[in-house]
C-alpha cells in the first residue's frame, strides 16, 4: 500500500530515473549506501549538495560519473560547504538562541561536481526515504545544489516525498512551479526578478537595440526566453539571439559565429544570461575578435565572479554591468574557516564525530582545499550567506515541528513532509536580514547593480545602484559607472529618435528600425505614440512637425470690438438718417418734391431701408439661430421693397411723359386701379415667398467652419451660398437692372423728374459694394469680412438714401423756393418747349 501511494505521488521524471541509470552507477550507488561521506552526527541531519570540483559533462549524452577529483577544485564550492558547517555549529553551540535546545543538527555532504554526481546524490537520498531507513537516519531537508540545471532532478524526485529542498543559487523561474516541484525553496531570487531588473536597466539607458545570449542549459535558455518575451513590451528590439554552448573543440567555430553575428547587427549592448562555467569559455572568442566598446549586462551567476573577470584581456571588451544579490556581511565566517584549517593541520579533525572519507562519491580532501587559503570574495560571502540562511530556515522549521520552547524540545520522530509544511510558514530575522518564503518558495530579496572597475590589471566591483522587485524600482547612479566609451553613456539603438513632431516609418521587421517623417499640419505626434500622427480636434490646430495642438481662434465680430463699435455708430447714424428723412417727408407730404419722389410711397421706401439697415444687427456677437434665420431675409426684403418702389415710380414717370399719349386709357386705368401698389406688393410678396421657403426648407443655422483656416474657426451662419440665397440674389439683380433701365429711359425728362443719375449712383454703390464684399469674402473670413458685410449693408442703404432722398431733403430744407408748384410747372413747360 505504501509503495503504490508512493508511485502515485512521484512525478514521471522520478519514475524514469532508475531506467536511465547505467549499471556502473548502480554499483556506485550501492557502495554509497554503505559509505559515510562528510558527515556530522546529530539528532536530525541535513543533506548538503555542494560543487567542490568541476568536471566535464557526461559522455555521449549518457549519465557518466567521473571521479570528482579529476576536475579542478572549486574554491567557491568550498566556501559554500564551510558556510553550512558554520551555521550548523552556530545553531548547535549557541544556547542563547533557544532555537533547538537539547537537540543537535547533523549533516552529510555530497560533491555535485557534475550533473551525474547530482543525480547520484539524489538517488541516495531517495533510497533513504523509501527503503525503511529510520527517521533519525534520513535527511529531513536538503540544501543545494548550486545550479538550476542540477536542481531539476532532485526537485522533482524529492518533491514526490515532500522532502524540502532549499537551493542557494538555483534561480530558474521554472523551479517556482509548485505543481512540478512542490517542496522546492530557495534563498536566491527567481530569475523572473532578475529578468525584470535587466529590462529596467535597458529602459533606464534607452538601449532599445540589443543582443541576447543564453547559455545552453535550463538557466540560460529560460532566462533568454523570458528576456525576449518581455523586451517588446518595453519597446526593446532583440537584434540577435544566440545560445552559448559549452566549450569544446567542436563548438569553437559556433562561438566565433556568435561573435560575428553580434558585430554584424551593430548592437552596442549585449545581455548575457549564462552560467559562469559556460560564459567563461565564450569571452576568449570575444577578445580574440577584438570586440570593444560594448556594454555587457551580466547575471548574478557570472558578473561577480573571478572565474570570468580573470580571463586574460577581458578588460578590453567594454563596460560590464551586472545584477548581483545584496551583499550582507557574514561576520565570524572568515575566522571560522581559519580555525578549521588550524584544526586540520593539527590533525585534530573537524569534530570527534566527523570524517573526511567519502567511499562512493570520491574522497573529498578538504585539507588540500583548505590549505590553498582561498580568498573570501564578496561573491563567495553572498552565496555563503544564502547557505547560512537556508540552514537557519530548516532549523526554524524544526523548531516549530518539534514544539521547542525555552525548556527544550519534544524528541519525537520528524518526517520530512512535516518540515516542509513548517518551512512554508517560517518568518524570522537573522543578522538583520528578514527570511521567509512566498507561495512559490521564493525569498523577498532585492539586487545590487554592480559595475566592473579596472585599475590597470586590477579588477574590482563597484555598486552603482539597486533594484527592488516589490514594487519594481530601479536606481542607478550613471556617473559612478566607469564607462569605457570615452566616459559617456553609450547608445544602442537601431535608428536615432525622431525629432519632435516626426512619426516613425518602420523599415523592417523591428519596430526600433525606422525612418522619420514629419507630421503634416493639423496633426501632432503624441509622446506616447511613435508610428502614427494623430489628428487635432476640430477646435484645435497645429503646424507641420507639431508635438501638440493649439486651440483655434474663434472668428466672429464681438460687440465690444473697436471695429464693431465703429460700425454700430455708423448703423445708428444710418437709422437716424432714414428715420429723420421719413419725418421730413411725412411733414412735407403734400409738397411737389415729395409728390414727385413718390408721395406716400417714399415712406414705405424709407421704412424698408430702415429694416434693411437693421439686419446688420444680426452680424454682431456669436451667431444665433434667430439671427441666422432673419439677417438675409430682412435685408433682401427691405432692399427689394425699396427698389420695387423706385422701379414703379420710374415707370410712372416714363408713362406720364412718354407713353401717356399712346396709352392714355391704359395708364389711367392702371393708375386708378391701384396698379402701382399692386405691382409693388406682388414684387415684395414674391421675394418674401422665396425667403420664407428658404427658411422652411433650407434654414441657415449657426455653424463652425474649421476648413477655411487651418488655425482658426469661423463662427458663422450656414447656407450663405445656398440655392435659396442664390435665388434671392438673382431676384434682386433682375429688379436692379429693371430699375436702372426704366430710370435711364427718363434721363431726358425735366430735372425734377429725372432720376437717372440718382438711381445710377444708388445702384452703382449697391453693386460695387456687394461685388467687393463677395470677392473679399471668398478669400477672407475673419472679423474684417463680417465687418465688411455690415459695411456693405449700410453702404447699400446709405447709397439709396444719399442718391435718392437726401437731394430732395436738401431742396425741402435748404431750397424751399424749389419746392413749389410754380417751379415744377416751369420745369415742365421748359421741357415741353425743348421737345417742340
Amino acid at each position: 500500500m505504501r509503495t503504490s501511494t508512493l508511485l502515485m505521488n512521484m512525478s514521471p521524471a522520478t519514475l524514469l530515473i532508475p531506467l536511465l541509470i547505467p549499471p556502473t552507477l548502480w554499483l556506485s550507488l550501492c557502495s554509497l549506501a554503505d559509505g559515510e561521506g562528510l558527515q556530522l552526527v546529530g539528532d536530525y541531519y541535513i543533506a548538503g549538495l555542494f560543487p567542490l570540483h568541476n568536471t566535464d559533462a557526461g559522455v555521449s549524452g549518457q549519465p557518466y560519473l567521473r571521479d570528482c577529483k579529476e576536475g579542478l577544485s572549486n574554491k567557491h564550492g568550498y566556501h559554500l560547504l564551510q558556510a553550512m558547517r558554520f551555521a550548523v555549529e552556530e545553531i548547535n553551540n549557541n544556547t542563547s538562541l533557544n532555537l533547538l535546545p537539547g537537540v543537535t543538527l547533523g549533516y552529510q555532504t555530497y560533491d555535485t561536481c557534475s550533473r551525474s554526481a547530482s543525480t547520484l546524490a539524489t538517488l541516495d537520498l531517495l533510497i533513504q526515504q523509501s527503503n525503511g531507513t529510520q527517521p533519525g537516519q534520513r535527511a529531513v531537508a536538503v540544501v543545494g545544489p548550486d545550479s538550476s540545471s542540477y536542481s531539476f532532478t532532485p526537485a522533482a524526485a524529492l518533491g514526490a516525498y515532500l522532502v524540502p529542498q532549499i537551493s542557494y543559487e538555483a534561480s530558474n523561474e521554472m523551479l517556482s512551479n509548485k505543481v512540478l516541484y512542490p517542496a522546492f525553496f530557495r534563498t536566491i531570487p527567481s530569475d523572473k526578478k532578475q529578468v525584470n531588473a535587466m529590462i529596467q536597466i535597458l529602459v533606464k539607458f534607452n538601449w532599445t537595440w540589443v543582443a541576447i545570449l543564453g547559455s545552453d542549459n535550463e538557466y540560460g535558455l529560460q532566462g533568454m526566453q523570458s528576456l525576449s518575451e518581455q523586451a517588446s513590451d518595453y519597446g526593446i528590439c532583440v537584434a540577435y539571439q544566440g545560445v552559448i554552448p559549452g566549450y569544446s573543440k567542436d563548438t569553437k567555430e559556433h562561438m566565433r559565429d556568435i561573435v560575428q553575428n553580434i558585430i554584424k547587427t551593430k548592437v552596442n549592448t549585449i545581455v548575457v544570461f549564462s552560467s559562469k562555467r559556460i560564459v567563461s569559455g565564450f569571452f576568449p572568442f570575444v577578445i580574440e575578435q577584438n570586440v570593444t566598446d560594448k556594454v555587457w549586462i551580466g547575471t548574478e551567476d557570472w558578473s561577480v565572479v573571478t572565474l570570468v573577470s580573470a580571463i586574460p584581456g577581458i578588460q578590453s571588451i567594454g563596460t560590464v554591468l551586472g545584477v548581483s544579490l545584496k551583499y550582507s556581511p557574514l561576520s565570524g565566517f572568515s575566522d571560522f574557516e581559519k580555525r578549521s584549517l588550524l584544526m586540520l593541520n593539527n590533525s585534530q579533525g573537524l569534530n570527534a564525530k566527523e570524517t573526511l572519507s567519502v567511499s562512493c562519491l570520491q574522497d573529498t580532501d578538504l585539507l588540500t582545499m583548505a590549505s590553498q587559503n582561498y580568498p573570501l570574495l564578496s561573491y563567495d560571502i553572498i552565496s555563503s550567506f544564502n547557505v547560512y540562511k537556508a540552514v537557519y530556515a530548516i532549523a526554524h522549521a524544526l523548531h516549530k515541528t518539534l514544539g521547542c520552547n525555552t525548556g527544550g524540545c519534544q524528541h519525537t520522530e520528524v518526517e520530512p513532509w512535516e518540515v516542509w509544511k513548517m518551512l512554508k510558514t517560517v518568518r524570522f530575522s537573522v543578522r538583520n536580514t528578514s527570511v521567509y518564503f512566498d507561495e512559490n518558495g521564493d525569498p523577498p530579496t532585492s539586487y545590487d547593480i554592480v559595475a566592473w572597475v579596472w585599475v590597470g590589471e586590477q579588477w574590482t566591483l563597484h555598486v552603482v545602484g539597486d533594484y527592488s522587485p516589490d514594487p519594481p524600482a530601479l536606481w542607478i547612479d550613471s556617473t559612478q559607472v566607469p564607462w569605457r566609451t570615452g566616459g559617456t553613456v553609450p547608445t544602442s539603438v537601431c535608428s536615432p529618435q525622431c525629432p519632435e513632431g516626426h512619426r516613425k516609418l518602420l523599415t523592417g521587421q523591428h519596430k526600433c528600425c525606422f525612418d522619420c517623417m514629419a507630421c503634416p499640419a493639423g496633426t501632432f505626434l503624441n509622446k506616447t505614440g511613435t508610428t502614427n500622427c494623430q489628428d487635432c480636434e476640430l477646435d484645435q490646430w497645429s503646424v507641420a512637425k507639431s508635438e501638440e495642438c493649439l486651440a483655434r481662434t474663434v472668428m466672429y465680430l464681438p460687440w465690444e470690438h473697436p471695429l464693431g463699435i465703429a460700425l454700430l455708430l455708423l448703423l445708428a447714424v444710418t437709422l437716424l438718417l432714414t428715420l429723420g428723412t421719413a419725418l421730413v417727408f411725412l411733414l412735407h407730404l403734400g409738397t411737389p418734391v415729395v409728390k414727385s419722389a413718390g408721395g406716400k410711397m417714399c415712406l414705405v421706401m424709407l421704412l424698408s431701408l430702415t429694416v434693411a439697415a437693421s439686419s446688420a444687427l444680426c452680424h454682431f456677437g456669436h451667431p444665433s439661430k434667430l439671427g441666422c434665420l432673419l439677417k438675409q431675409p430682412l435685408f433682401v426684403c427691405g432692399i427689394t421693397v425699396c427698389l420695387s418702389c423706385i422701379t414703379v415710380r420710374a415707370l410712372q414717370v416714363v408713362c406720364i411723359f412718354k407713353w401717356s399719349s399712346k396709352l392714355p386709357r391704359s395708364y389711367e386705368t392702371w393708375s386708378k386701379s391701384h396698379g402701382p401698389e399692386a405691382l409693388i406688393g406682388m414684387v415684395s410678396a414674391s421675394v418674401l415667398l422665396i425667403s420664407v421657403l428658404r427658411i422652411v426648407l433650407d434654414p441657415s443655422l449657426p455653424v463652425y467652419d474649421h476648413d477655411f483656416y487651418f488655425d482658426k474657426t469661423v463662427e458663422e451662419c450656414s447656407k450663405t451660398m445656398s440655392a435659396g440665397a442664390f435665388a434671392e440674389m438673382v431676384y434682386v439683380v433682375i429688379l436692379s437692372v429693371l430699375c436702372f433701365c426704366l430710370s435711364y429711359m427718363g434721363k431726358d425728362l425735366p430735372a425734377n423728374y429725372n432720376e437717372a443719375k440718382c438711381v445710377t449712383f444708388c445702384l452703382m454703390m449697391y453693386m460695387v459694394s456687394w461685388v467687393s464684399f463677395i470677392t473679399f469674402y471668398s478669400i477672407n473670413r475673419e472679423i474684417y469680412a463680417v465687418a465688411m458685410h455690415v459695411g456693405v449693408i449700410l453702404v447699400s442703404v446709405l447709397g439709396i438714401l444719399g442718391g435718392y432722398f437726401l437731394p430732395k431733403v436738401y431742396i425741402i430744407l435748404i431750397k424751399p423756393q424749389m419746392n413749389t408748384t410754380a417751379h415744377f410747372q416751369n420745369c415742365i413747360q421748359m421741357y415741353t418747349m425743348t421737345k417742340q
